[in-house]
């Protein structure tokens, strides 16, 4: 009976509206990133660019990893105008969406026939207004729910980056042929405003945890006050730095064993993010067809990534959460291998259809417990820079490790380049091990009352 209780409150969790906003939040987060991933990737291979050059194009996503340098400004800095009318996290939002629309519409107006230099700018301009967004979304998620939200915001956050994802992929993939690749990208750029005009419905955070923030400057301002050569501007920017950029990476590495966690977050999507980082061109070459590829790569993968998420937060509360990263990072690296499988038997419709079905089962399920393993680890005074800190070693493994694929897939073939992502894999799941052995501290967060 009890069980039968938790469930439905799980459920119940769902219809509360901060919890709905996350969901189309997800959606303005996601859809940006196949505008310089899997979609620009079509694009270039149809545009005649070389498979190096593509591999090497993942490096545009390189502020994806960067974003903590500047997550402090967002914790700490306050916009002209903006923050006043609408607060910290709204504020740096809208302005994030405004720089974000810019640069996807500067994307769209490339020609990388042309001038391939130009198209690599504007995408990494696109990736670094979209990092922007990501750090006052995913700070605004975890500061505005409770803890028993936190596992629902995970799954809506997940979800509805998903369905981003889908929209800028096989929606771009379908509407490139009838409209053109420019048109595509002005009709993503107004896309993304809907996370602008959703955050300013539903209102801005509860400013307590960061106040101790606050009084923490306060005070560290006082005392490099009282020191005879720091007077003024240079104790209050001293005090600044120490608080909000200092004090967010001092704070985490109080925990035990953060520099295992650091190197696990880093490291337990690798195998996924290599397969990843040239699969639409694996499908091309393969001989699928683009409408093919949206078919069954997007859509029929797509619902079997929404099932992967369901799946995930089942485990979560059913098997706990180093359990769940376990299965989930197993399955992971087992579906690899499906796609060497499939480089083997050419361009087998249905064989593509299940390899995409487990291999986007299987990332769905890991992507839930990873987000919820991340939010676990922020403490809401710093959760800007913190949860930054934690994604952009997410992305480390999709930009700089992945970059390099072009050249492993070029020199091993494709069924030895899938293997090789499999067992790319083994040092998360090592890693997993010892945090599991060892206990390592999680749950750290202190929400308001």
């Amino acid at each position: 009976m009890n069980r039968m209780q938790n469930w439905l409150a799980g459920i119940a969790v769902y219809r509360d509206r901060r919890v709905l906003a996350i969901l189309v939040l997800g959606f303005a987060s996601g859809l940006p990133l196949a505008l310089t991933g899997q979609t620009l990737q079509a694009w270039l291979t149809e545009s005649g660019t070389s498979l190096q050059a593509i591999g090497l194009f993942a490096s545009v996503g390189t502020p994806y990893a960067l974003k903590f340098l500047w997550a402090p400004l967002v914790d700490r800095l306050e916009l002209p105008g903006l923050t006043r009318r609408l607060g910290r996290r709204r504020g740096w939002l809208i302005f994030a969406q405004i720089l974000l629309i810019a640069a996807i519409l500067g994307l769209g107006s490339t020609d990388p026939r042309d001038l391939l230099y130009l198209t690599a700018l504007c995408a990494v301009a696109v990736a670094f207004a979209s990092a922007t967004q990501d750090i006052v979304i995913d700070a605004w998620r975890v500061e505005i729910l409770e803890e028993r939200q936190l596992a629902a915001g995970a799954a809506c956050i997940v979800f509805g980056y998903r369905i981003g994802m889908l929209v800028s992929s096989a929606g771009a993939l379908y509407l490139a042929g009838p409209l053109g690749w420019p048109m595509v990208y002005a009709i993503m750029a107004a896309l993304v405003a809907l996370g602008g005009v959703t955050v300013l419905l539903i209102g801005e955070p509860a400013s307590r945890p960061r106040e101790d923030a606050e009084r923490r400057f306060r005070e560290v301002s006082a005392w490099l006050e009282a020191r005879p050569h720091l007077r003024g501007w240079v104790a209050k920017f001293a005090a600044w730095l120490y608080v909000g950029v200092a004090g967010p990476f001092l704070q985490f590495a109080t925990r035990r064993g953060w520099v295992a966690v650091l190197l696990f977050v880093l490291l337990f999507k690798l195998g996924d993010s290599l397969a990843g980082a040239l699969a639409t061109s694996f499908y091309l070459k393969l001989g699928f067809s683009r409408e093919q590829i949206a078919e069954v790569s997007k859509l029929y993968g797509f619902a079997a990534t929404m099932l992967g998420l369901f799946m995930g937060g089942w485990l979560m509360q059913a098997a706990g959460l180093y359990r769940s990263l376990w299965i989930c990072g197993i399955l992971q690296m087992g579906s690899n291998l499906l796609f060497a499988v499939l480089a083997l038997r050419g361009a087998d419709l249905w064989f593509l259809a299940f390899t995409i079905g487990v291999e986007n089962l299987a990332g769905g399920m890991g992507t839930a417990a990873l987000v919820a393993y991340l939010s676990a680890l922020c403490n809401v005074a710093y959760t800007a820079t913190q949860y930054a800190l934690l994604s952009s070693l997410t992305a480390v493994a999709r930009t700089f490790l992945s970059s390099f694929a072009g050249f492993l897939a070029q020199s091993l073939g494709w069924p030895l380049f899938f293997v090789a992502t499999a067992f790319a894999a083994l040092p998360g799941l090592i890693l997993l091990a010892w945090l599991t052995r060892q206990g390592a501290e999680t749950r750290v967060m202190t929400k308001p009352a």
